[in-house]
């Protein structure tokens, strides 16, 4: 399954409890913080929704064998 890294960019501190909680759930804590999440409609929901507090890129599948490899 192809793999999306989530990194936040921009602090969720003042904007909406909603857009707070759905970084949260996303499981970013920290600005700077990534993780590397599937790449699903429900979770391609939830990146959109902050899309503004945070910067996406799709992995490759060799990247990921790559990192499972060291």
């Amino acid at each position: 399954m192809p793999k999306l890294r989530v990194t936040l960019v921009k602090s969720p501190i003042s904007h909406n409890p909603t857009n707070r909680a759905t970084v949260r759930a996303l499981g970013l804590r920290r600005i700077g913080d990534s993780v590397e999440i599937d790449d699903t409609p429900a979770l391609r929901g939830m990146v959109r929704a902050v899309r503004f507090l945070v910067s996406t890129e799709e992995l490759a599948e060799t990247e990921k064998n790559e990192k499972a490899k060291k």
